[in-house]
């Protein structure tokens, strides 16, 4: 799969495509439907697929300081669509400059100049252009005039429920991981780089991979968790998995700022990931954070996490 940083990074040579556009934060099932679709069309065509996404998130240029938490960062993003059967994905730097470009011009520049557009499929709720003028009735009348088909799928529901980015934020904050992994069609991750913490864990006999994650990450909501530990390599490709037992709670160097989420693999107390990429899956919410009274009580605790972890996951 290539990966694009910009459009002006899309080969000269580059033919025809089918495009979707979109944050496609998390690359949740609504997401994967719109997907599937786009690459059903180019195997019609005999065409790759072309995802478009942008950072920063527009929300954070557009109206600074609301930047919404991250389901997933840029690079898993680009992974997760590639799994999916798209060719490429273009990240397009998002400016004040760009958020001002009329629909018209955001179509031109975005799917016909590069991308050489032949169908265009999005969500029935895309919006595109200053102000968000653009949908998807605007997008397939400019695809009269420039040569391309568009259509908008309705959006996926569960239960009723919309399935969307924001959804699946609100469960994480709720610390319900395990309905925001039915709305992603995966259990939620969280990864970044392993770092030391105060060793606690270690001296207690449950030695901790502390994942620090980029900022504005979704971190579930504090609390212990069963789910996986998975040691990823460069191209973040999982060269290891464990079961693990989660903790997520505040950083008591940071004032409360700062939000962490740490993790014991099953009996691999010889594990040594510092420095290395890592990632966190959270399958079920064992418990909220407790007071002990004692270390004695602590490991107890600690040990019937290992066994509900085990039951849970495995291992």
């Amino acid at each position: 799969m290539y990966r694009w940083q910009g459009l002006d990074e899309v080969p000269v040579n580059w033919g025809a495509s089918v495009v979707t556009i979109g944050e496609f934060d998390g690359v949740h099932r609504g997401h994967q439907l719109i997907v599937a679709r786009a690459v059903e069309i180019g195997r019609e065509r005999g065409l790759p697929v072309v995802a478009v996404t942008f950072d920063p998130h527009p929300d954070e240029v557009v109206r600074p300081g609301s930047h919404p938490p991250f389901l997933c960062s840029t690079r898993r993003r680009a992974e997760l669509l590639g799994g999916l059967g798209v060719a490429a994905v273009c990240v397009v730097p998002f400016t004040l400059e760009f958020s001002r470009l009329d629909p018209d011009e955001f179509v031109r520049q975005v799917l016909v100049e590069r991308l050489h557009a032949a169908a265009v499929v999005e969500g029935e709720e895309f919006v595109f252009g200053h102000r968000a003028l653009g949908n998807v009735a605007l997008l397939a009348k400019l695809g009269e005039k420039y040569r391309y088909t568009a259509e908008g799928l309705p959006l996926l529901t569960l239960d009723g429920v919309i399935v969307s980015s924001t959804s699946i934020r609100q469960l994480l904050a709720a610390g319900e991981v395990t309905e925001a992994a039915t709305m992603l069609g995966r259990p939620h991750r969280v990864d970044g780089v392993v770092v030391r913490g105060d060793q606690r864990g270690r001296l207690l006999g449950f030695p901790t991979a502390n994942v620090e994650s980029p900022p504005h990450t979704a971190i579930p909501a504090d609390g212990i968790y069963a789910g996986w530990l998975a040691a990823l390599d460069e191209p973040g490709a999982e060269s290891g998995r464990w079961p693990a037992v989660i903790s997520v709670g505040t950083d008591p160097a940071s004032d409360g700022r700062v939000r962490t989420a740490g993790a014991y693999a099953l009996d691999r107390a010889d594990l040594d990931l510092y420095g290395l990429h890592a990632g966190i899956d959270f399958a079920v919410r064992l418990r909220g954070m407790l007071r002990f009274e004692s270390a004695d009580a602590l490991v107890e605790q600690m040990h019937t996490d290992v066994e509900r972890t085990r039951e849970i996951c495995g291992g």
